[in-house]
């Protein structure tokens, strides 16, 4: 019988190229599988003036979509994550694992708080200057009637109309709510798999229950940020002039709460929840059995 690999105690030491690897392998599952749920979580959060794009909950976005637009709608956009998934989770998971050796996240016992949420806030900065562009793309054709043909043809028609700025008008809003969203992500799965598997034994059961837990938390938490990242990333498909005329997240905080109050604020909260308590506990799964693999 072959010798069991002692998964977590796989050296953390075993190279850059290694855990760039398996985030990049990591990223690409995640986002792919659970595409159709995001875009109903962006078709939630857009302020729409046409009755056939407002939603009353997941089911009834899933229903109405797929039966008035098909199942493709649903799908809309994932060329974008998949191209930029890859290169950002790479940078991601990259700059995490050396930020935290560097911090001292790998030595001894016990918790490793400060170290972990460093370099979960590092890696989220690095990883998000190169996936904006890509996500704003992919927002924009997720919206209802985007009209875009392809990837490069919304890309080539942002560029053109609204110019470089579209791309990262989101960017300072996207590192204020995924900063937190990475550290706190990043620190409670550390946690919980420590707690859950002590032993650092080959455990998949482990990464998925506090891959999905962690990122459950860090959703919920973060959705206002969301929804204000949401209107400014789709504010050039609207048709209300203020929306269009919005130049940053205080322009977006103001028009959610005059438009919806505090509900405003959660608008696709249960998509997301639900988006990325499977994807996280999907992708830390991804990504450890990866950096195995790589490893071994």
């Amino acid at each position: 019988m072959a010798e069991e690999i002692e998964y977590e105690a796989l050296s953390s030491n075993a190279g850059l190229g290694a855990n760039m690897l398996a985030g990049a392998l990591a990223g690409i599952t995640e986002h792919a599988v659970m595409f159709p749920i995001d875009s109903i979580k962006t078709r939630m959060q857009v302020f729409a003036t046409s009755p056939a794009a407002v939603y009353s909950g997941i089911g009834n976005a899933f229903t109405r979509i797929s039966s008035t637009e098909g199942m493709r709608a649903l799908w809309r956009g994932v060329s974008s994550v998949i191209v930029g998934a890859g290169p950002a989770h790479a940078v991601h998971f990259g700059t995490y694992e050396a930020v935290k050796e560097l911090a001292g996240g790998n030595t001894g016992e016990g918790s490793h708080f400060v170290a972990t949420s460093v370099a979960g806030a590092a890696s989220t900065i690095a990883s998000d200057a190169l996936m904006n562009p890509f996500d704003v793309i992919k927002q924009r054709m997720q919206m209802h009637n985007s009209g875009y043909r392809s990837l490069w043809h919304c890309a080539s028609t942002v560029y053109r109309s609204e110019g470089i700025s579209a791309f990262y008008v989101s960017y300072p809003t996207t590192l204020i709510m995924s900063v937190p969203f990475t550290a706190v992500q990043f620190t409670v799965y550390e946690e919980l798999k420590q707690r859950l598997n002590p032993t650092g034994a080959y455990s998949p059961v482990t990464h998925v229950i506090a891959g999905g837990l962690a990122g459950g938390v860090a959703a919920g938490v973060t959705t206002p940020l969301d929804v204000a990242k949401t209107l400014l990333q789709t504010r050039g498909r609207s048709e209300d002039a203020e929306i269009r005329r919005s130049r940053g997240m205080l322009d977006a905080f103001r028009i959610i709460w005059q438009r919806d109050g505090m509900k405003g604020f959660i608008r696709g909260l249960s998509p997301r929840v639900l988006t990325f308590m499977p994807s996280n506990a999907l992708c830390w799964l991804s990504y450890e059995f990866f950096k195995a693999a790589i490893r071994d």
